[in-house]
């Protein structure tokens, strides 16, 4: 069985795609055109002490009308690869920056 949660059916074009990885995270730099990086933090049990630890991942998506800003709560899709470093795509903003 699969979890509904982290995959989803999303349609790009005229074609879906689907069980592509869907995650949520902040956007932490929008400096360069189209590209923003994205903060996934995610929280993790220590084996021995059973302490939780908050553990992040900087991940670079594609943003291609530069919509996003530095603060915002984006949903990104995992994608082919764009570049070197960039396979995921912004699907939408959920929350914008409260300080624009």
């Amino acid at each position: 069985m699969t979890k509904t949660g982290n995959n989803e059916s999303i349609v790009k074009g005229d074609h879906e795609e689907r069980h592509s990885r869907v995650l949520v995270g902040r956007v932490v730099s929008d400096k360069a055109d189209k590209s923003v990086g994205v903060l996934i933090e995610r929280l993790i049990k220590h084996n021995v002490y059973g302490k939780y630890i908050r553990r992040s991942t900087k991940i670079l998506a594609h943003d291609e009308s530069n919509q996003c800003k530095t603060g915002d709560v984006v949903k990104i899709a995992e994608c082919r690869p764009v570049s070197k470093r960039k396979a995921w795509r912004v699907m939408q903003v959920l929350q914008g920056n409260k300080t624009r």
